[in-house]
């Protein structure tokens, strides 16, 4: 069975990220298939709206580090690079909906994200230092720009968690809903984007995003970096030491 699960109602794209027995951490074959699916719904006319969320109660706990570590330089060609570029390219509105984890990649992709919302359960990490690395997904320049520089230094250069109050309050988020009614209640803002006429609404979401060019810019140095992080000895040890856990 796929870790990625997608299924089109009314409008909407919803994919899911459901690899539970690993609180949904990301492989590469979970970026190639998630960005497959992004590619084919951007293509899709009958598509005008993405919801993402994940199954079990989590959203995703990050990487998972032992896939990642086998999966070589961090190219254009990388999974994990394709799906990061392709959240700048996306033309479409993409809500989420989080429970539970959302570490590394899991915070940092909903900077990118229209509309957001979550349960009391979500916990959010950028534990980038922690391991010897650097952001991602241009939250080095998206995050202070949202939530003002010192603050940003805090949740990067400390990594520690906050929740989904914090996450409300630094605008990260957009609403905090019942855990029994949030896929649901997502599910419904999904459906009024899809409603709503699609050259409009792709036309103002390209003006909300006129810092494309910046952000890329911004990620591609953060690639530089993070590459150059992933192969130095703090790293390795950071890296041996999480994975005695």
């Amino acid at each position: 069975m796929s870790h990625i699960q997608v299924r089109d109602d009314q409008g909407v794209r919803v994919i899911s990220f459901n690899r539970p027995e690993k609180r949904n951490a990301f492989d590469l074959n979970m970026y190639l298939a998630l960005t497959e699916y992004l590619i084919q719904g951007e293509a899709d006319n009958d598509i005008r709206a993405f919801m993402l969320h994940g199954a079990d109660n989590c959203f995703t706990a990050g990487n998972d580090i032992s896939d990642f570590l086998k999966s070589g330089s961090l190219g254009p060609e990388h999974p994990a690079v394709k799906f990061l570029y392709l959240l700048l390219e996306l033309k479409k509105p993409v809500v989420a909906a989080v429970s539970g984890s959302a570490v590394g990649i899991g915070t940092t992709m909903l900077l990118h994200f229209d509309l957001v919302y979550a349960d009391n359960s979500a916990k959010f990490q950028l534990p980038f230092v922690n391991l010897a690395l650097v952001p991602e997904a241009g939250a080095s320049l998206l995050l202070p720009q949202l939530v003002g520089t010192q603050k940003a230094a805090e949740l990067i250069l400390l990594g520690e968690s906050f929740d989904a109050n914090t996450a409300c309050e630094l605008n990260i988020i957009n609403k905090i809903i019942d855990a029994d009614t949030l896929l649901d209640f997502a599910l419904t803002q999904a459906k009024k984007l899809a409603a709503q006429p699609p050259q409009a609404l792709q036309a103002s979401r390209k003006l909300l995003r006129s810092n494309s060019d910046k952000i890329r810019l911004q990620m591609q140095a953060e690639l530089a970096q993070f590459d150059e992080r992933l192969g130095s000895d703090e790293a390795k040890a950071r890296f041996q030491a999480f994975l005695k856990k």
